[in-house]
């Protein structure tokens, strides 16, 4: 089963069109085990995107703690640290997973050309070089094309995203305009201006390669039309883990000479 934490990264990732560039901001969330509004809390997360002339820098930070006994607790979390060129043509990264003290990491680069988009990552299983499938979109590029087909009033689409924590390869996303709106809950704050157009959104994650097999887990989340998400759900059929966003820093984009 893939852990909450790691989930909860792969929700604050998702698939980015250069025309709709998410706004660089730093979010913290908190998380809680299941749905209901007394869910107990289990840890928290920050997701902090920055942006210079040069290109995005991802950093994610998330802990959590569940207590499956009175004397048994688990303890899983995992941290980012990413750098993606405008426009989603290169990705290097950084990613480690924790669990219960012990450590895993990973690093990784990936390269768009012309002919293929191939990536390089080394681990704790050694080193190997894969091709992507044709049109997978890196992180950050990632929340991009969501926000874009959504503007657009496409209802539903797929989209390839590449995943640097989890399972290192491409995901299939299916994604779903939901009907209404998410419904708030008990810590929802007036983070984000009035009147930002917003969507509810469903998302299904199946390995990019088989595609024939189920998804491996499913999302539900409001998109805002400048790339902050809140209101996460992660479902993965046998644990539900929340997110919901406590604090909010938007940070204005850099002002870069044109090419």
């Amino acid at each position: 089963m893939l852990r909450p934490a790691v989930l909860v990264a792969l929700a604050l990732c998702l698939p980015t069109a250069a025309r709709a560039e998410p706004v660089p901001h730093r979010a913290e969330y908190a998380l809680r085990l299941g749905q209901a509004a007394n869910a107990p809390r289990i840890g928290e997360a920050t997701h902090d995107l920055a942006a210079d002339c040069g290109g995005w820098k991802l950093r994610r930070d998330i802990a959590s703690e569940i207590a499956l006994t009175a004397q048994w607790k688990l303890s899983v979390g995992s941290k980012l640290d990413a750098e993606e060129s405008r426009g989603g043509s290169s990705l290097r990264y950084r990613a480690t997973q924790f669990q219960n003290g012990a450590e895993r990491t990973s690093r990784g680069r990936v390269e768009r050309t012309p002919a293929e988009t191939r990536a390089e990552i080394a681990g704790g299983h050694g080193a190997q070089q894969i091709v992507l499938p044709p049109g997978t979109l890196l992180p950050v590029a990632g929340i991009a094309h969501l926000v874009e087909r959504l503007r657009a009033g496409v209802t539903s689409f797929p989209a390839l995203m590449f995943d640097a924590e989890v399972i290192s390869d491409a995901f299939l996303v299916e994604a779903n305009l939901l009907d209404g709106v998410r419904a708030r809950r008990p810590v929802d704050r007036d983070l984000l201006p009035r009147g930002m157009r917003a969507w509810p959104v469903h998302l299904s994650f199946t390995r990019g390669r088989f595609q024939d097999q189920r998804p491996l887990f499913a999302v539900s989340a409001l998109v805002y039309e400048n790339g902050v998400l809140d209101r996460l759900t992660v479902d993965t059929g046998l644990v539900s883990v929340t997110a919901d966003l406590q604090t909010l820093d938007l940070r204005p984009m850099p002002s870069c000479p044109r090419s």
